[in-house]
């Protein structure tokens, strides 16, 4: 197994890059915000920070992972 094909179907991790899958309405966060996860809450909690343009964080939030999709950079085969 390559590592690319490794990381298909693995769940998010520290550092990934990740979009809302839902609305967060509590934290003024909507589908399809773009965040990071800064930590692991526990085994389906994490802790997302969401950045402007600019590289300031506008909000951080705990997120099941559940709701999350992660996003790559580089192609993947399908």
């Amino acid at each position: 197994m390559s590592a690319v094909s490794g990381r298909k179907n693995r769940t998010p991790t520290v550092l990934d890059v990740v979009a809302l899958l839902t609305n967060l309405p509590e934290n003024r966060l909507a589908r399809g915000n773009v965040g990071t996860i800064v930590e692991e809450l526990d085994n389906e909690t994490v802790l997302v920070e969401f950045s402007g343009d600019d590289g300031r964080p506008y909000a951080v939030a705990p997120c099941q992972r559940s709701e999350l999709l992660t996003l790559h950079y580089v192609p993947e085969a399908a």
